[in-house]
C-alpha cells in the first residue's frame, strides 16, 4: 500500500497566499516587481565586485557570495509563485518541489555562516585594526566561503533525503506558497518525527551556533565603537552597523519563528507572511543595506559608469 500512494504522487497543489481572484494580478505585480529587482540588486552587486579589482578584499568576497546565495533563493520560490498567481493549475511535481526545497534550503543555510563570517570580519576590522591583514587573509576567506557551501550542500541533502522516506496519501494540498518542510509533514501519511527530530537538531545547532557567534561579535563591536573618541566616527560606524544587524535580525528572527518552534504549536496562516520575509524580503533589502551604505561601493560604481561613458564617447 506504502508503495502504491508513492508512486500515485507525482505532484501537489500550492494553494499560496490567496483564493481571492481579484487579489492575484495586484500579487502577481507586486512579487514580480519585488523579484525583478532583487535579482538585479544582488547579481548587480556580484558583477560589480568581480569587476573592479579595488575591492577584491575579504569582505566583499562574503558579500558578493551573500547576493549570489540570496539571488538563489530568489530563484527558488518565486517563479513558481509568480506562476501560481496567473495559472488555474497550481501545480508542482514531486521531484520538482524537492529540488525547490534543496535550493532554498542550501541558500539559507550558506547564509546563515556568511552572516558569521562577515561579523567576524567587521569585529576584526574594528576591533583589532592594526591585526587585520594577518587574521583575515585571503586564502582564510575562501576556505571559510568553501566550507559553508559544503556545510549547506550536506545539510540539505540531508533533508530532501529525509522528505523522500514520507508518503502522501490524503490531501496533496500544500498550504504554502512554495514546497516547505513543515506543510509537507502535515499531509505526509507515514510518521514524521524522525523528520522533525532531524530538522530540530540541524536548526538549533546552525542557528544556535551561528547566532552566538554573530551576537559575540556585534558585542564586542557596539563596546569599541562607544569608547571611539571621534564622534563623527563613532555615529558613521554605528549607524552602518546598525543597518547591517537589523538585516541580520529580520532573517535570523523569521526563521527562528518558523523552524525552531515545535510544530504541535505551529500556525499556517502565520508562517506564511514570516515566510514572506525571508524568501522575498531579506533578499530584496540585503543589496541595498550593504551597499548603498558603502563608499566603496558606490566609487567603485562611479568608476565604472565613468569608463562606460568615456568608451562610449571614444
Amino acid at each position: 500500500m506504502t508503495e502504491e500512494n508513492h508512486s500515485m504522487t507525482t505532484e501537489f497543489i500550492l494553494t499560496g497566499f490567496t483564493d481571492e481572484p481579484e487579489l492575484k494580478p495586484l500579487l502577481f505585480v507586486v512579487f514580480f516587481a519585488i523579484y525583478l529587482i532583487t535579482m538585479v540588486g544582488n547579481l548587480g552587486l556580484v558583477v560589480l565586485i568581480y569587476m573592479e579589482r579595488r575591492i577584491h578584499t575579504p569582505m566583499y568576497l562574503f558579500l558578493s557570495n551573500l547576493a549570489l546565495m540570496d539571488s538563489c533563493c530568489s530563484c527558488a520560490v518565486t517563479p513558481k509563485m509568480l506562476e501560481n498567481f496567473i495559472s488555474e493549475y497550481k501545480t508542482i511535481s514531486l521531484y520538482e518541489c524537492m529540488a525547490q526545497f534543496y535550493f532554498f534550503c542550501i541558500a539559507e543555510t550558506v547564509n546563515c555562516f556568511l552572516l558569521v563570517a562577515m561579523a567576524y570580519d567587521r569585529y576584526v576590522a574594528i576591533c583589532s585594526p592594526l591585526q587585520y591583514h594577518t587574521r583575515i587573509s585571503m586564502k582564510l576567506c575562501i576556505q571559510m566561503t568553501a566550507a559553508t557551501y559544503i556545510v549547506g550542500n550536506v545539510h540539505s541533502i540531508i533533508q530532501v533525503g529525509l522528505l523522500f522516506r514520507l508518503t502522501f496519501c490524503g490531501s496533496h494540498q500544500i498550504s504554502h506558497f512554495f514546497c516547505d518542510m513543515f506543510p509537507l509533514y502535515k499531509i505526509s501519511c507515514v510518521d514524521t518525527y524522525i523528520n522533525e527530530l532531524v530538522l530540530h537538531i540541524f536548526t538549533g545547532v546552525v542557528l544556535s551556533f551561528t547566532i552566538t557567534i554573530v551576537l559575540i561579535s556585534y558585542f564586542y563591536i557596539l563596546f569599541t565603537i562607544f569608547k571611539m573618541k571621534s564622534s563623527e566616527g563613532r555615529s558613521k560606524t554605528l549607524s552602518t552597523c546598525a543597518c547591517h544587524f537589523f538585516s541580520v535580525s529580520i532573517f535570523y528572527g523569521s526563521l527562528l519563528f518558523v523552524y525552531a518552534q515545535p510544530s504541535s504549536v505551529k500556525e499556517e496562516d502565520k508562517d506564511i507572511p514570516v515566510a514572506v520575509f525571508y524568501t522575498q524580503v531579506i533578499p530584496l533589502i540585503n543589496p541595498f543595506i550593504y551597499s548603498l551604505r558603502n563608499k566603496e561601493v558606490i566609487n567603485a560604481v562611479k568608476i565604472i559608469v565613468k569608463n562606460k561613458s568615456q568608451n562610449i564617447l571614444k
